[in-house]
Order: C-alpha cells, then structure tokens, then sequence
C-alpha cells in the first residue's frame, strides 16, 4: 500500500503522515483497503463492492457525505479478461483499488497521472481527468482498427467473396461495438456524477477539467455507435446478398424446369403405349420423338434467350 503527497514533488508517504491540507493520492489491493477504509471514513458496503468484480458496466456513482464511490470495468479489445478498480474520492485525495488488474496496465496509467503535471498545476480534478483519459486512450485505435473491418468486410460481400465464418465475424465485431459503447457509457456516468459536484468536494472552478472529459468521452461514444449503425447496415446488405444469391439459383432451377418439363410430357405422353397409338408400329417413331423433343428444346432456349430468363 502506497500513497503519494502531491506538491512540488510527488513523494511517498506513510499512511500516518497523511494531513488534510495535503493533496494525496494512492492505490492500493482490496484486501489493504479492508484492512484499513476505516482511517478514510468510508462505508462498509462500499468497502465490500471492492472485494470482488460486478460483471455490470453502468454501476454508477454512489454520492456520500464527504466523498464518491464508483466501480469502473475497464473495457479490454484483445482477448484479455476486463481489468476492474474503484475509485474513492474525497477533498484534495484519490483513492484507487486494484480489484482486477493482471498486468498492472491500470497501476501504470495511474501513477502516470499523478506524475504528468508539475507542482504548480497539481490539483485533483486534474489527475482524476488524466487518469480516466488514459482508461479510454485506446478508443481511437479501436474505433480505427473497426472502421478498417467494416470497409474489408463491405468489399468481401461487394465481390460476393465471404465465407461461412463470415457472419459470426460480423457478430463479434458488433458485441466488440456494443463492449465499447456501455464503456464509454460507464465513463460518462462518472464524469456527469462528478461534474454535478453533489458533495462539494471538488473546487467549482476546476470542474472545466470534467467538462472536456466528458466531450471526449461523448465523441467517442457517437463515432462508437456509428460504427455499430454500420455493422447494421452491413448485415442487412449480407442478407440482401444471400437472398439475391438464392434468387439466382432459384431462377436457374425454375428455367432448366421449363424447359426440360415438356420432354417430361412427351416422355408421358409415348410411354403409355396403348395399341391404338398411330406412332406405336411406326418404324420412324422413335426417331420421330427424338427430334420433337430437339425441336421443343431448341424452341424453348431460343424464347428463353429473348425473353432474358438467363
């Protein structure tokens, strides 16, 4: 467990060497926080919330007397499962807990916050602002790195080259979409929250940091949610392709049909051979029957072809 006095140097301090009038922040492991919330004055069941992960996006922000409690699940685009910390904030102290977070990529964009600004510019809307940014950094990549799949993905059903993986493709590009705008979602409940300012604990004045993070965050989320129209559009235009591709072959079927169902008359027709058919003792009939069927064979095609059956 270790905390950080922000002034003309970020330097770390013991819990004990705490005052109020310093501008303190820390990070620490759910097990710490139990172990020791009590110091901070902060409540039981929010102490609870940071033992274990909420599968949930939209937690929101709990809003007490002398600080704010939120839980944040840190959206992950690569296989990796979703990072999980909570956030306690109090006048002139951030908290941070650790509650998921394997690779130590969180820890990382937070001690990153603390040490961007120098002492004259430290203040706590400042780190609070740096550190979500650096949640949502990846964002663009993301947005991006969709963007290039949807046009890949739009080519593949223009030259009709898609596969059988291409609709699950497709569906998972759309719940990575989805991921990403309950994300961003998530971070703008917090910045609302904390733009509100329902407690007091943040300077009125500062709060112009808030306001630029939730833009970001809001421009972030519209090119997000565009991106998932898109994957929309481009299902139904792979429904449009299939149903079209069947069309086709429906319509091949339907003509090879036409044309070969009268052989299957004249086939009938002759195949009874009842005594009293004229052709029945003919010695030309045989061949008789080939060349009507040529002939309506031939007949056929030639209307077919100019009629534009295929």
């Amino acid at each position: 467990m270790t905390f950080y006095q922000l002034g003309d140097q970020v330097r770390e301090i013991r819990l004990q060497d705490i005052h109020k009038d310093m501008m303190v922040a820390a990070y620490m492991s759910g097990t710490e926080l139990a172990d020791h919330y009590q110091s901070f004055g902060f409540d039981p069941e929010t102490v609870e919330e940071c033992q274990k992960a909420n599968p949930m996006f939209r937690t929101g922000e709990e809003i007490h007397r002398d600080y704010s409690f939120t839980q944040i699940r840190i959206a992950s685009d690569k296989d990796a499962e979703d990072d999980w910390i909570a956030m306690y904030l109090k006048r002139n102290f951030i908290l941070v807990v650790d509650i998921r977070d394997e690779d130590n990529s969180t820890r990382n964009a937070f001690l990153d916050a603390i040490h961007r600004f120098s002492s004259g510019e430290v203040k706590i809307e400042k780190i609070v602002c740096q550190f979500l940014e650096t949640l949502v950094s990846g964002g663009r990549y993301t947005i991006e790195k969709s963007r290039n799949e949807i046009a890949d993905m739009e080519e593949l059903v223009v030259t009709g080259e898609t596969d059988q993986n291409f609709t699950r493709n497709l569906l998972n590009l759309k719940k990575k979409l989805l991921k990403q705008c309950s994300y961003y979602e998530q971070i703008l409940d917090v910045a609302e929250a904390l733009e509100d300012n329902e407690n007091g604990i943040l300077d009125d004045a500062n709060l112009i940091y808030i306001s630029n993070l939730k833009n970001k965050v809001t421009r972030l989320l519209a090119d997000t949610s565009s991106l998932s129209d898109s994957v929309d559009h481009l299902q139904d235009a792979y429904s449009s392709f299939l149903d079209m591709k069947l069309n086709q072959k429906m319509n091949i079927l339907t003509v090879i049909t036409t044309i070969f169902f009268p052989l299957t008359i004249i086939g009938g027709w002759y195949g009874m051979n009842f005594q009293a058919m004229p052709e029945f003792g003919w010695k030309y009939g045989y061949v008789y029957v080939i060349i009507l069927s040529v002939i309506v064979v031939t007949a056929l095609l030639i209307i077919g072809k100019k009629k534009k059956w295929f």
